[in-house]
Formats: C-alpha cells, structure tokens, sequence
C-alpha cells in the first residue's frame, strides 16, 4: 500500500507542464492503491489488445483459401494471439510489480527525497500538499508506524534529535533530524506545540535561560562605562539605553521608547543600517538615523568596538570569541562592497555570538559533571541557544535548580555579571 501511493505520487506529477508552480494531488486518484493497481493492470491488457488490433487492420489484401484451411489457420492464430496477449500482460505486470518493490519505504524523509530528486518545483509544498489531501498523516501507517514521520526510536518510544557540534560557522550548535531548535514563537500554534513536549514520568519540566547574554558580552568585548553601568546596577538595560538616548530619567521611559531602544540594542550591535533599522521600526530614517547617532554617543565604547573588530579582521582575516575560537572571514577586504560589508557584520557578530555559544557548552558541561558527582537523576533533555531545558524528579527540585542556575552564571567571569532566569511547569510551555 504504501509503495503505491509513492507510485500514484510520481504518475501524477511527472508529465505536468514546465511551466506549472504547484500540483493538485487528488483524494480519488490517490488514496486508493488497489483500485489504482487494478486499473494499471487493466490499461496493461487493453494496450495490448488494442496494439494486436491495430497491426491487424493495416493489412489490405485477401487470400483465398479452402473453408478447412482457413479454419484451422484461423484457430492457430487465434490460439497464438490468446498466448502472445496472456504472454505480454504478464509482462507488464511483473514490470509493474518490479517497479513496487524497488521503491524505498514510503516514509517522509523518503518521499521528500523522491520529489527533490525529480526535480518538482516547491517541493515541501508539494509534500504538505500529498499529506493533507491523501489523508495519510491520519491514517493507521502514519499513526502506528510512521508517528512523527518515523522518527521515534522503537527502544525507547521517543524522539531523539541530533545536536551538531561543529555546522554552523558561529559555533553554535544546531539541531537536525528533527530541528528542536526551530520551534515557534508563542503564537497559538506555537503554545500549543510547546504543551507536547513534557518531561519523564513523574518529573517536572524545568527550563533556564540566560539573560540578555550578548548585550552582556557586548558589554564585556568593549568596555563601555555606560553599559557596565546599566547591568551592574540590575537596570533594565532596554529601558536604561532609552533615558540615555533620550535624554530623560529611567522612571519616564514608556514602553514606545522602550520597544526602539531594544531594536536598537540588538539591531546595531549587529552593524544594522539607518534603512534596516528603519524598515524594522516602522519609522522614517531620519528618526532611524537620529536614535543611531544617539546610541553610539550613549554607549561610545561600544562604536569604537565594533570599528576595532573589523580593522583586526582586515588584519588578520579572522576574529576570536573569548576563548579564542577563530571565525574566518576570506570576504572581510574584499572589493565588492556588498560582500565586504556582509564581512563586515560577521566581524562585529562572530565574536558575540560565538562567544554565547561557549558560555553555554562550557555551563552544560560542567552542569553534567555536577549531576554524575551528586547523583542526580535529573537529564538535559534539550539545549536552545541560550536556553537549558530538564526532566527533573520531584523530589530533585531544588537541588537541580540550585545547580543549573550556580554554573550557568558562573560559566565565565566577565566585567558584568551573566544572570539565567527559569521557570518549572508540567510541559515546555508552564516551564518558560
């Protein structure tokens, strides 16, 4: 069954036109294998039959010949016929057969595969589409067999995704098969996603998260007193960068200029335009490059940083995070200008970025080391970025809170303190 509605899929969307965007995969046509197996079947014969035909009505002469003869003859052909037919039906159904069995298992990953590889435009679409329309994500094989596009491990009845160590060019680690890390926003839909993921029998889902760790690093690579200021006196740093770009007292920032001194934070740090971070705000550029120029004039250290960061990139053509792990940049002096300036922004971006990355393996390896000393039956179940995510037992509580939050803060000593909050539920979406 399976291996035939792989069939019907590519049937149906091989012969569409070139110029076709998306493709119609219909109930009645597909979700019916065996219906579809006895048509092929029976169009098999009917080619046959119709081709014999076909070679027969060509002939245009008569041979006379003695009833007897021609009966014979007659019963001879007729009998080679019955056998050349019977011979060549057969024949297309062990091709057909044939066909089925060197098919891969109809799974989703595989499916996929198939589409790429010929070449069908829009090819998630396409997939979405044949999963939807066909029923089969609520069918018996998808629900039994092929739960989560089969990617449940039969040992222990749950999904397990890869973490690598080494892809992405910041060091942070990246999930796949499937991508943890790509959950969304706390929409609807993604509230509701959060809810399935729950911890062990009997545990809690426990969930930290380091606070505003880049601004903090930032913070750290370029010393700036005004900056260092702000986090050391536990200031909301949003809502501190506003007075000062404002020029107004903490208590009188509203929640407007809140919200474009938060843009501002993450958005120049990270080499954002008067145009980008006018697009981004929703403002007029000179109001964009207005809240620029009073950014780097509340936080100078941080403008002569980022100036720093790309002259050593020049130089030496590669950046470091705090522990010394280069970032190369080959495009950093290069004469295209578009090309040099997306450099240019990796030589500001690498080092804070990356940096947060190592902060965070260093906390998970040392929060690891403290549950084998210890004991603890708590497991780290899911790493986002900056985020830590346990199964904790109940009666661990404390003691694992205790821990994660101690290494998490202490995983490297910086001009401004790091800082992780959390938060516990029954689910991901309770937990944080």
């Amino acid at each position: 069954m399976r291996n035939t509605i792989l069939i019907s899929l590519f049937l149906m969307l091989l012969p569409v036109s070139v110029s076709a965007q998306f493709y119609t995969i219909t109930r009645n046509t597909e979700i019916l294998p065996t219906e579809r197996r006895k048509e092929s079947y029976n169009r098999a014969g009917k080619d046959v039959t119709e081709g014999k035909k076909n070679k027969m009505m060509v002939k245009d002469t008569l041979t006379v010949r003695s009833d007897n003869h021609k009966e014979s003859e007659g019963n001879s052909q007729n009998s080679d016929r019955k056998a050349s037919l019977k011979r060549e039906q057969q024949k297309n159904v062990d091709d057909i057969i044939k066909v089925e069995n060197q098919l891969p298992e109809l799974t989703i990953p595989n499916l996929y595969k198939e589409i790429i590889r010929n070449g069908i435009l829009y090819p998630k679409i396409v997939l979405a589409q044949a999963i939807l329309e066909t029923g089969w994500f609520r069918s018996s094989v998808c629900r039994n067999k092929h739960n989560l596009f089969g990617l449940i491990n039969p040992r222990t009845g749950r999904v397990h995704t890869s973490f690598n160590q080494t892809v992405t060019a910041t060091g942070r680690l990246s999930s796949s098969n499937p991508n943890l890390q790509n959950i969304p926003i706390r929409d609807e839909n993604g509230k509701e996603i959060r809810k399935a993921f729950i911890p062990d029998e009997g545990c809690l889902f426990f969930s930290a998260d380091y606070s505003q760790i880049e601004l903090r690093i930032m913070a750290h690579l370029s010393e700036d007193k005004n900056m260092i200021d702000a986090f050391l006196s536990n200031h909301d740093i949003h809502a501190a960068t506003a007075a000062k770009v404002y020029k107004i007292d903490l208590k009188d920032v509203g929640s407007d200029m809140r919200r474009k001194a938060k843009t501002a934070n993450f958005g120049i740090i990270y080499g954002i335009s008067v145009f980008g971070l006018a697009e981004r705000m929703n403002v007029d550029r000179k109001e964009a490059k207005e809240l620029i120029d009073g950014y780097f004039e509340t936080y100078p250290g941080v403008k002569a940083y980022m100036d720093k960061s790309i002259q050593v990139a020049q130089e030496k053509g590669y950046v470091e995070t705090i522990f010394h792990r280069k970032r190369f940049l080959p495009d950093i002096n290069s004469r295209n200008a578009v090309v040099r300036g997306y450099a240019e922004r990796n030589a500001i971006n690498a080092p804070i970025q990356g940096s947060a990355a190592d902060i965070i393996k260093v906390a998970m390896a040392r929060i690891y080391q403290r549950f084998q000393t210890e004991g603890i039956q708590a497991k780290m179940i899911l790493q986002v970025h900056d985020e830590l995510n346990f199964s904790v037992p109940v009666n661990e509580k404390e003691r694992v809170e205790e821990i994660v939050i101690e290494e998490m803060e202490k995983a490297y000593r910086m001009h401004v303190p790091l800082k992780a909050d959390c938060g516990w539920g029954k689910n991901w979406l309770e937990a944080h």
